[in-house]
């Protein structure tokens, strides 16, 4: 047979599927009602397991292959169950409550940043609550700290640059604290040079920056035989390094920082690409979803089988849905367990996308949605 004959025998055995797939959901619709009816969960791990490795053993050789294909049949038929069941009722009811049709705002409220005045996550704050004056706090933690405690609103921090990659302490704390994402800012990031006036560019010895802008610019520290040297934020060094009396030291920051703390920039734009961006988001101690958000985080485990992120993932796909990041941290648990980080695009506000999130939160081991927002752009 040519390949236009093939393409007709596979047209064929399609259209004899399609009818048979379609009683086999009308069927799950009534086990769906089933389980209503005498409160059993839509998720029955074993039996779909037995009829799994049924499927391979009378497969052969081509046995994974014909799993994969009913594995997506199972998740299909499941994802139709959840939706009749109304599946997810907790989380359901927790973001319908969330629901809001006014922007997220600080009602004159403060928030917290890391840092000292001139930090990056500062000026990402000021975009995002021009009126909202800025708490500062040595580290992230504490920024998380201020917003349980009520001393701020809301608390900026920095999650994911475009060079260095995640800011993996960020993350962590979101899992710690269980705070949610509200808004989120991507700013520009641009790296000078800075030191005390009068200090000769030779004489530079050590460069002071965060780790992650020390990354940014790798390039350049490496280039000129620097060395680097953390601190707790990029403004921080600028000021450390102007009430320094040492010449052989400078830092990296931001030209505003330089100039807050009257050091001379002796070098602009040292990161290693142009266009560096860093990705900052809004935390709250309660949900708040506003009417343009269009972005979804969230944070889940998945069970110790073969297949399993594969199969999660492609009930996104199933669902329509752009994933725009994916990331796994360990639990600290012993054993090499896993969260695992999604960004996704979407609006819980599409019963679609809403009835995904309640179907993996009844099925997965463990399973947090950090929230729905918007992220702005400079």
């Amino acid at each position: 047979m040519d390949l236009q004959e093939l393409r007709k025998e596979i047209d064929k055995i399609d259209d004899e599927l399609i009818p048979l797939l379609m009683k086999r959901m009308d069927i799950s619709e009534q086990v769906a009602k089933y389980k209503v009816q005498r409160g059993l969960p839509v998720l029955n791990a074993e039996r779909e397991q037995q009829i799994l490795d049924d499927v391979a053993e009378k497969c052969g050789d081509r046995g994974d292959t014909i799993k994969t294909v009913f594995s997506a049949t199972m998740d299909a038929s499941r994802a139709l169950q959840h939706k009749i069941m109304n599946g997810g009722a907790t989380l359901r009811q927790s973001i319908n409550k969330s629901l809001s049709d006014k922007p997220v705002t600080t009602n004159g409220e403060a928030i917290a940043c890391a840092g000292v005045e001139g930090a990056y996550a500062g000026r990402a704050g000021a975009k995002l609550f021009p009126n909202a004056p800025i708490k500062y706090y040595k580290f992230f933690e504490n920024v998380f700290e201020a917003v349980d405690k009520g001393e701020a609103k809301f608390g900026i921090i920095p999650v994911e640059n475009s060079t260095a990659g995640s800011v993996h302490e960020s993350y962590d704390l979101v899992m710690k604290y269980r705070f949610y994402v509200v808004g989120a800012h991507d700013e520009k990031i641009e790296h000078c040079l800075a030191a005390r006036r009068g200090t000769k560019y030779e004489d530079i010895e050590s460069i002071y920056s965060h780790h992650q802008a020390l990354s940014q610019c790798s390039n350049f520290i490496d280039n000129f035989g620097f060395t680097g040297v953390t601190y707790s934020n990029t403004a921080a060094a600028a000021k450390f390094v102007a009430e320094s009396d040492r010449n052989d030291i400078a830092a990296i920051c931001s030209p505003q920082a330089a100039k807050k703390y009257d050091l001379q920039v002796i070098k602009r734009d040292i990161q290693n690409i142009s266009n560096n961006r860093t990705r900052f988001i809004v935390i709250s101690k309660n949900m708040q979803i506003s009417p343009d958000a269009d972005k979804i985080s969230l944070i889940f485990s998945l069970p110790h089988t073969t297949g399993s992120l594969y199969r999660v993932l492609g009930r996104f796909s199933m669902a329509g849905l752009s994933l725009t990041k994916l990331e796994s941290r360990p639990m600290e648990n012993g054993d090499f367990s896993y969260y695992f980080y999604v960004d996704i695009m979407g609006s819980v506000r599409d019963d679609t996308t809403l009835d995904l999130l309640c179907a993996l939160y009844d099925e997965l081991p463990s399973f947090e949605f950090l929230g729905n927002f918007h992220e702005s752009n400079d």
